[in-house]
C-alpha cells in the first residue's frame, strides 16, 4: 500500500509540473549586504551576488522561470549574469541552466552535479530524470573548493561538503558580506530532503551543518534551499532536531526494529506537526535515516 501511495503521489507532482502556470509565478528578492540579494520564486532559492564588473547566480529554479529571473536582476544591477553556480543536479535548482548559458553565463559546480545531470538518473519510485542537454552541463567543475575574486575586495568561496542531500552539494560562502547559501542542505523549519538515490546520507547532514556552525557567527545570513533567510540560531535548531531524530532510528534500529517497526514507534512526533506537513512527512525522513546512518 505504501509503494502505490507514493507512485501516486510522484504522479500527482509529475502531472502539477507540467499543467502549472508559470505566469502566476513572482520573483522577488531581498537584500542581504551591499553586495548580496536572495530571490525567491518557485523551486529553490537563487543567490545573487554583484560583482565589479558581472553578476553571479547561485542556482536558476525552473527553466520556464528564467525571463522573469533575469529581468528581476536587471531590477537590482546593470551588471550582465556572466556567472551561474549550483549548489547540486536538482532540477529546482539547474531547470535555467540552459537558458542562462543561452545568454551568456558560464555554468559553474562540483564534478559530480556534471556527472549526474549528463547521465540518465534514477530518482525512485519510478522516476527517471534523463540526461540535461549539453549546454545546461557546468563546464567548469571543481573537486573540493575554489574561491572567485569579484572585484572591490570581495570574493566567493566553493565549498564541496560531505555527501548530505546529494553527493554534490556545494556551499557557497561570502566572507566579506557574511552571507552563506547551503543549498539544501537546511531546509527553514522542515525535515531534510535526503536523496538516497543521488548519495544523500544523515551523518554527512549532521556532519556539513556542525561545521557551518563552527565557522559562522551570530550576525551570519544564511540562504537555505528553501524557506526564509536564517541566522546561526535557526540553523542551530536544525542541528538539534536533526541529530536527536538519527540517534533515536539508529538506536531502534540497533535494537532489532525493521523499518516499519521504526516508522511506527513515534520517533519524530515533537517535530511531525512543524516539521512534517510539506514534501518530507514522518515517514520518509524516519526512511532517510534508517537507511543512510552508520
Amino acid at each position: 500500500m505504501k509503494k502505490v501511495t507514493l507512485i501516486v503521489s510522484i504522479l500527482v507532482c509529475i502531472i502539477s509540473y507540467g499543467q502549472r502556470d508559470w505566469s502566476s509565478v513572482n520573483i522577488t528578492s531581498e537584500k542581504l549586504s551591499e553586495n548580496i540579494y536572495v530571490l525567491f520564486g518557485s523551486g529553490g532559492n537563487i543567490g545573487l551576488a554583484i560583482g565589479e564588473d558581472n553578476a553571479y547566480l547561485i542556482d536558476d529554479q525552473f527553466s520556464p522561470l528564467s525571463d522573469k529571473i533575469l529581468a528581476h536582476v536587471k531590477t537590482i544591477t546593470d551588471k550582465p549574469v556572466k556567472w551561474v553556480l549550483n549548489t547540486h543536479w536538482h532540477g529546482d535548482h539547474t531547470g535555467g541552466n540552459e537558458n542562462m548559458a543561452n545568454q551568456g553565463a558560464i555554468i559553474v559546480a562540483h564534478e559530480n552535479v556534471r556527472k549526474r545531470m549528463s547521465t540518465k538518473q534514477d530518482r525512485g519510485g519510478g522516476r527517471v530524470a534523463e540526461p540535461s542537454p549539453d549546454s545546461a552541463l557546468p563546464i567548469i567543475t571543481f573537486n573540493d573548493k575554489m574561491t572567485l575574486y569579484l572585484g572591490n575586495g570581495n570574493s566567493m568561496h566553493a565549498m564541496h561538503v560531505n555527501d548530505a542531500h546529494t553527493d554534490g552539494d556545494s556551499y557557497y560562502y561570502f566572507p566579506e558580506d557574511n552571507v552563506l547559501h547551503m543549498g539544501d542542505n537546511f531546509f527553514v523549519g522542515r525535515y531534510p530532503y535526503i536523496d538516497l538515490n543521488s548519495g544523500g546520507d544523515i551523518d554527512g547532514l549532521v556532519s556539513n551543518v556542525t561545521m557551518v556552525l563552527g565557522i559562522i557567527d551570530d550576525e551570519t545570513k544564511i540562504i537555505p534551499g528553501h524557506g526564509k533567510v536564517a541566522a546561526k540560531s535557526d540553523l542551530l535548531s536544525y542541528k538539534e532536531v536533526i541529530s536527536e531524530l538519527r540517534e533515536r532510528v539508529v538506536t531502534a534500529r540497533a535494537a532489532g526494529n525493521s523499518l516499519e517497526q521504526t516508522q511506527k514507534l513515534g520517533l519524530s512526533k515533537e517535530w511531525d506537526e512543524t516539521h512534517g506537513q510539506g514534501f518530507i512527512n514522518a515517514e520518509r525522513i524516519i526512511e532517510f535515516i534508517y537507511k543512510s546512518a552508520d
